[in-house]
């Protein structure tokens, strides 16, 4: 500030994507927990932590659309579905930058990747990406617009290229679209050296090119490629760029740190009582709560969730005591304050015991990652020592829960995986303790959808904890000793086998449709010959430790016309025999269409919480509004015909009824 001639203050940007210090769960566990609640808090407590420390902008969050369980960065979504991450894009947005107009103890939210970052060709980072117009449109712009109106100070470029442009060069995508569409006034910044990258996608033959390509497009801030400052001014000399399209640029940016309040105060953020607010008790238990209400039960076959304090479990694998549990980017929260499995199980003065089993990774293996490497340095002889240990221990107890997953540096940017199952070291653990004792369950910890056929075939509860963060290894305790009943429901579904990906509900009849289970001679239809179709779990599924009943679906009309609303109604029953917490899903089927129509869409969801016994009727409200799409002549219409709306705890939920737009 001395030296700057104009006292233009600095603006401190970083990836602060699940937590500051205290560590959330990862984006896509987020989604899980249905609850625009819990990820505002996420939000709201990583925005007030790293504000406290003097940081200003965050680059989340993160609302590309993803459907293929390859792409590593999966992780950083809220999942599959255009209308849940709508909701949640502007949960988080609104969690970041807080209630106030000048982000005041907050963060300026910077939404990416604009535009379709989530559908690289086979799951592989930084690919090109094929979509239709009506696609991107329908599918994938629609979380972005949400972050918009939710008003997210900044918008980030995507690497990919989009109809063959790379997007960061894409005055289509960046004027036409984003500005003048989609009304985005904030500060645009590309993606570390995606200005730069124009020259490596053969559109831009040196800097300067791509300079000239990315500010035209409209692109305010060239993150670290170099373009800008080595080659506009130049440019303007040259008279191959407007000096009007530098100012436009400069004056978003200034408005933004104006917003900020950093002309009054330049060094915001900075004192001694702004330190109290990080990793504070307060914060770690809405982490806590927050974490197991995002964990997805996934089978719990004869009752075995919760565990008795009474009974002697042993608990195995490598995430027993490891306390990687943060995830890929959290690159500011500290690994040695996460709370292990085994010190949350202690805690509760359970009978347990506890063996290491193998390390995370194979023996001997390596994983190169951005902050940290991670190596097995056991020897095979060592490992195979660490298994026959397990295996012993599980025989001699009642029960066996195996802590097992990915590493979190197998997931994030760079991580693309072909292989999307747990390592072949755990697999190896897996069958020697399941060999030793049948009564076990697993919990998974992962930044992904992993194919689970080999954990599912040999235990017989599972419990998904992705990557849960700080507070993980209570939150993994309370619901496996049943203080928490599980409440998460699948954003991402959960492929049958990699072969399958991406694999996603809201796919489409084709005109050779097949249900699953279905195995007709005739061997021309849409299936796999050697695989089912559908995938292992569906989006928005998961299980509770009590039962739920539906009514049939009431309408409160068979008919409405355009703007009339209809009301769709069913009641929930908790059958079981504990207090919990049912989400429940509105889906809609548009029957026939002028274009062909997804099989069902996501049009609502509301959680309700139950008593044993008690039932409560949920309702939701359509407008033809909600069934509008983009029609033959890329018209944003809804057409009159036949649809049906289905309600229930899943999207497979079978239980629907007729209505008619007329």
């Amino acid at each position: 500030m001395e030296k700057q001639p104009h006292h233009i203050p600095v603006v401190f940007m970083a990836d602060i994507i699940n937590g500051y210090k205290t560590i959330f769960p990862i984006p896509l566990a987020l989604g899980c927990t249905f609850s625009q609640e819990a990820v505002q808090t996420a939000g709201d407590v990583m925005a007030r932590e790293s504000a406290a420390d003097g940081l200003h902008v965050t680059f989340a969050p993160m609302v590309d659309l993803v459907r293929d369980a390859r792409w590593g960065r999966v992780m950083e979504s809220t999942g599959e579905d255009p209308y849940l991450n709508c909701r949640m894009a502007e949960a988080m947005v609104r969690g970041i930058q807080g209630q106030g107009e000048n982000y005041e103890d907050h963060l300026g939210a910077c939404t990416k990747h604009f535009a379709a970052y989530g559908a690289p060709t086979a799951g592989r980072e930084y690919n090109n990406v094929e979509l239709s117009e009506r696609t991107l449109r329908e599918d994938y712009l629609p979380a972005y617009q949400a972050a918009i109106d939710a008003g997210s100070a900044m918008m980030m470029t995507s690497f990919n290229t989009l109809d063959r442009i790379p997007a960061t060069g894409n005055q289509w995508l960046m004027r036409n679209i984003l500005r003048e569409e989609m009304g985005f006034e904030g500060v645009l910044v590309s993606d570390y050296n995606a200005v730069g990258e124009l020259i490596t996608h053969g559109v831009a033959e040196d800097k300067k090119e791509a300079a000239r390509q990315a500010l035209e497009a409209g692109v305010d801030l060239d993150m670290m490629g170099g373009c800008y400052i080595n080659g506009l001014e130049e440019l303007v000399k040259e008279g191959k760029v407007q000096e009007e399209l530098i100012d436009q640029a400069v004056l978003r940016i200034l408005k933004l740190k104006n917003k900020l309040g950093l002309f009054e105060n330049p060094y915001r953020g900075l004192g001694e009582e702004d330190q109290q607010r990080i990793f504070t008790e307060e914060n770690r238990e809405k982490a806590r709560k927050v974490a197991a209400d995002s964990m997805v039960l996934l089978e719990n076959q004869e009752g075995f969730l919760p565990l008795k304090k009474e009974e002697k479990v042993a608990f195995i694998g490598p995430y027993t005591e490891d306390k990687h549990i943060l995830g890929a980017w959290s690159f500011f929260g500290d690994i040695e304050q996460a709370v292990t499995c085994r010190q949350g199980i202690e805690e509760k003065g359970a009978s347990a015991v506890f063996e290491k089993g193998c390390g995370i990774l194979n023996p001997g293996q390596t994983l190169y990652g951005f902050r940290y490497n991670m190596i097995n340095g056991d020897t095979q002889e060592e490992t195979e020592a660490l298994i026959e240990k397990a295996a012993e221990a599980a025989a001699h107890c009642d029960k066996v829960v195996l802590l097992l997953g990915e590493a979190p540096i197998q997931t994030g940017e760079g991580s693309s995986r072909g292989d999307i199952t747990i390592p072949q070291i755990q697999k190896k653990l897996l069958e020697a303790v399941t060999e030793a004792n049948k009564n076990t369950a697993a919990v998974i910890f992962a930044g992904r959808p992993l194919d689970l056929r080999e954990v599912k075939e040999k235990t017989k509860a599972i419990l998904y904890a992705w990557m849960p963060g700080t507070e993980g290894g209570r939150a993994v305790a309370d619901i496996l000793y049943g203080d928490v009943n599980p409440q998460g429901r699948l954003a991402m579904s959960m492929p049958w086998s990699v072969g399958q990906v991406p694999v996603f509900y809201g796919e489409f009849s084709t005109g050779r449709h097949v249900e699953d289970g279905e195995w007709p001679e005739n061997r021309f239809l849409s299936r796999y010959s050697d695989i089912p179709n559908q995938p292992l779990y569906p989006f928005g599924y998961g299980l509770s430790y009590t039962e739920f009943t539906y009514s049939e679906v009431k309408l409160d009309k068979e008919a409405i016309s355009m703007g009339e609303p209809l009301k769709i109604s069913v009641t929930v029953k908790n059958t079981g025999s504990c207090a919990g917490t049912e989400t429940v899903q509105l889906y809609v089927t548009d029957k026939f269409g002028s274009v062909a129509r997804p099989v069902r869409e996501l049009k609502g969801f509301s959680k309700v919480t139950l008593e044993p016994g008690e039932e409560q009727e949920v309702s939701f409200t359509l407008t033809s509004e909600d069934l509008k799409f983009y029609n033959r002549s890329m018209e944003y219409e809804a057409e009159p015909g036949d649809f049906v709306a289905w309600a229930g705890g899943d999207s497979r939920t079978k239980n629907g009824k007729e209505f008619r737009l007329i």
